[in-house]
């Protein structure tokens, strides 16, 4: 395990990428718990990237939603539903992970659905150069039903306490969000952390991962690269 700056670590990650040779555009995935870091993280390697001329494709598994109502038919605070109806796994293939894939046309959409309206989404098809990098966020992405379509697979990982006093301070900053504290504790306490648990218990992604973040420290985070890089 290695332990440095953000900028080494980054750029460790844009090396780890570089390795990683396909036929068609890289399908990274950055997963992780709610406020582990993940979007900081794929932001901050998607300016790398384009400072090296990589075309690159970020996406986030919130434009991957179902209604609200199907995915709360199991109540406001469910961790099963957290973890099995929220997302749109069957899109996510069709219009981005698939088209990118071997044998895919490269034709991809970015998202489905718009969180802030929720309502579908649709925005235009674009053409993928053959070297391009998809950069996609989220939770829950090394599940089987996607585990293979990605090229490369980092994983964040933060204690899940700290991820809950992140999530307070994010929303106490003055210009994040205004929901109610006992709400987020709520949702993390009920609903978040024990999808997470869920997801631990029957996928165990941490094994899947070819590189493993540990964003504990911002400023100073480790990392363990596995596998194939």
């Amino acid at each position: 395990m290695d332990r440095g700056t953000r900028g080494e670590l980054v750029s460790r990650l844009a090396e780890a990428v570089g390795s990683v040779t396909t036929a068609h555009p890289l399908r990274v995935a950055v997963d992780g718990p709610p406020a582990s870091g993940k979007t900081t993280l794929a932001d901050e390697l998607a300016v790398v990237l384009r400072a090296q001329d990589r075309d690159v494709i970020r996406a986030t598994i919130d434009d991957f939603l179902v209604p609200r109502s199907q995915r709360y038919r199991r109540g406001r605070y469910s961790a099963e539903g957290c973890y099995f109806d929220a997302h749109d796994h069957a899109a996510l293939c069709r219009v981005l992970l698939d088209p990118l894939g071997p044998g895919g046309d490269r034709r991809f959409r970015h998202a489905v659905y718009d969180r802030d309206t929720e309502t579908p989404s649709s925005p235009p098809a674009r053409t993928a150069p053959a070297d391009a990098v998809l950069l996609f966020d989220g939770v829950f992405l090394l599940r089987p039903e996607l585990i293979d379509r990605w090229d490369l697979r980092i994983f964040v990982s933060v204690p899940f306490e700290k991820t809950v006093a992140r999530a307070r301070d994010r929303n106490a900053a003055p210009a994040g969000p205004t929901a109610d504290t006992a709400e987020i504790e709520r949702s993390w306490r009920d609903r978040y952390i024990p999808s997470q648990q869920l997801y631990f218990a029957t996928v165990r992604p941490t094994d899947h991962a070819d590189v493993i973040v540990y964003n504990d420290q911002l400023q100073r985070p480790a990392w363990e690269v596995r596998h194939r890089i």
